[in-house]
């Protein structure tokens, strides 16, 4: 199976500014004051289940998945769950603490979740931007990130079946976002020293040792 995955967000490079829905990162914005008290208590459950920086789990690369049985497929259903209460668009399960190589992802609401098991990135697009990116596992932070506009990526489904996914723009970001979540790689790492410590300033004083 192979599919060209546009969805929508690919044409307007600023779609995600206009919506505030960079990867992983909240989507509540200033505007969303009245939101709805049980949407927001359930966006507070699922990100109190996601771990956050400073757990060491989140450094740790996820080994390959070799069964694709009952267990894999309520893995997925679990990491798309947590993504759409958290209000995210990708998570990887190395987020919830689950060393398997698996990610979620869905830049556009309109369209149905895409589950990634052992992908790998087959190929790269010679251009790259600059833009902002955040992530549930590191609350309050956003930083500029380099990443490729294009890409194509290749793995398996929940079922076991190969895919190949050719992404442009704003989907490529994310996808390329949740590798380096399985490879215990974080936006911090992709930044400049600048940003880079602006971030820290922020994260360090919540770390909590486990």
């Amino acid at each position: 199976m192979r599919a060209a995955v546009h969805f929508g967000a690919v044409a307007d490079h600023d779609h995600h500014h206009d919506h505030d829905d960079d990867h992983g990162v909240e989507l509540l914005t200033e505007d969303d004051a009245d939101v709805d008290p049980e949407i927001e208590a359930r966006r507070q459950f699922a990100l109190s289940q996601i771990r956050q920086y400073g757990d060491s789990v989140l450094r740790l690369r996820a080994q390959e998945v070799a069964e694709f049985d009952d267990d894999l497929q309520r893995l997925v259903d679990r990491l798309t769950a947590l993504m759409h209460d958290a209000r995210g668009v990708g998570l990887a399960a190395t987020q919830v603490g689950v060393l398997r190589r698996v990610f979620v992802f869905q830049p556009d609401p309109e369209h149905d979740a895409v589950a990634l098991v052992n992908p790998l990135l087959s190929e790269r697009g010679a251009e790259t931007e600059v833009d902002e990116e955040g992530c549930l596992s590191l609350q309050g932070v956003r930083v500029p990130v380099a990443r490729s506009t294009a890409i194509t990526v290749a793995g398996r489904d929940a079922a076991g079946a190969e895919v190949t996914y050719d992404l442009e723009g704003y989907e490529a970001r994310v996808a390329q976002h949740e590798l380096d979540h399985l490879d215990g790689v974080l936006i911090i790492d992709r930044t400049d020293d600048e940003h880079r410590k602006q971030a820290l300033s922020v994260l360090r004083p919540r770390v909590v040792l486990r």
